[in-house]
């Protein structure tokens, strides 16, 4: 019930205010045909009206996982990225366009439930196929999931109520340039339903070259897609410099750029090539606003014992690094006079000429991060 008046809420502002649906996600499938190390990649970023993510680590009925959840939950059964002692990874974005739900009726509730069922029981992108293949039916799924496995297999999963349709990632009929983008659509749904196109158009405009120049890796996502401030319809990048002072007064409406005010995290899963050890597997996390936050990567391997306390949930039900980037976030979006006003971003704060936005000091505080844990990386590797 409570839900279901969120939902009627929702819509009232989306009507009022044309704000896009809150579960709005932007993701994308990338082969490791078309990534400079040969691995798969798997990103998500998600908006998400629970502001506060963690990473749990999960003891799985066939295999333990790490993922994000929603730090609110106790004993969380719902998962929204993560990866498998297997290799196996798993995502997904909300699709409004795939089925006609019933007034009251929750779109895609058994989302979540799903892709943890699916870090538990699956091992690979065809055991998957399986999986949803053998759940009963109506499965109450309307998502787009994205999955990728230690063999270097790559897929985007079209999932609704009853069917699906499998795109994969490695045949270049279903992916001609090696990567699979989706936001809030889905190409077998009905046309110019759903949402996300905005968002779409500038994913796509971005991978498509990065693709070609061996430019996809988990550090361009994070910087190129995830911190994007791009809006392809209005032919506008708010990083240019003529949208802060002294040429406006630094404030923007947000509206179709892939970070949001509602963006509670942004994960990058970076997969291992076939016949490597699928504990290689890691799991790029930012927490949290990306604009506002920094990266940890984490493994599945030892998470039991050693999960980075920053990551995980601590007594307050935050895990501190998404905490500290909603906090900043709160200074960005901090206008609150009226209806729609929390749509009002102070980008002068995030990002400006003299280098002292938000973004800006962070900026090399995760290129460090990523310094440091490549050559260990690459030394495990070898090994």
């Amino acid at each position: 019930m409570k839900q279901f008046f969120l939902s009627l809420l929702l819509a009232a502002v989306g009507y009022c205010c044309q704000v896009a649906p809150v579960q709005a996600c932007t993701s994308a499938v990338i082969s490791g045909k078309v990534t400079p190390d040969g691995r798969p990649l798997l990103w998500k970023h998600r908006d998400t009206d629970f502001a506060q993510n963690s990473v749990k680590y999960v003891r799985g009925e066939r295999y333990n996982f790490i993922a994000i959840v929603n730090s609110v939950a106790d004993d969380p059964t719902e998962a929204w990225i993560g990866t498998n002692e297997a290799g196996f990874s798993i995502m997904n974005t909300q699709s409004y366009n795939l089925v006609r739900v019933k007034p009251g009726e929750e779109r895609g509730a058994a989302n979540g439930t799903i892709l943890y069922r699916a870090l538990e029981v699956c091992g690979s992108v065809e055991e998957f196929r399986t999986f949803l293949d053998t759940i009963a039916k109506p499965s109450l799924i309307e998502a787009n999931i994205g999955v990728i496995d230690a063999s270097g297999a790559a897929a985007m999963f079209e999932v609704d109520y009853h069917r699906y349709v499998m795109y994969d990632a490695n045949n270049p009929q279903d992916a001609p340039c090696g990567y699979i983008a989706r936001t809030n659509f889905s190409f077998a749904g009905k046309v110019n339903d759903g949402a996300g196109y905005v968002r779409y158009m500038l994913a796509d405009k971005l991978l498509l070259p990065a693709s070609a120049t061996g430019e996809l890796t988990p550090q361009w996502i994070l910087n190129e897609l995830s911190r994007s401030f791009v809006n392809p319809m209005l032919g506008i990048d708010l990083k240019s410099g003529a949208f802060n002072r002294p040429h406006t007064t630094g404030w923007f409406v947000e509206q179709d750029f892939i970070p949001r005010a509602i963006t509670g995290s942004s994960v990058v899963i970076q997969g291992v090539k076939k016949g490597e050890k699928a504990e290689l597997t890691t799991m790029w996390t930012v927490l949290g606003y990306p604009p506002t936050g920094v990266v940890m990567p984490v493994w599945l391997k030892g998470a039991d014992k050693n999960l980075p306390a920053l990551l995980a949930r601590g007594a307050d039900k935050k895990a501190p690094l998404c905490d500290w980037s909603q906090t900043l976030s709160s200074h960005i979006f901090s206008y609150h006079q009226g209806m729609g006003s929390s749509r009002y971003m102070n980008w002068e704060k995030l990002y400006n000429p003299q280098g002292t936005g938000y973004m800006q000091q962070l900026a090399p505080v995760e290129a460090d991060v990523f310094s440091l844990t490549r050559p260990v990386l690459e030394a495990w590797n070898q090994k």
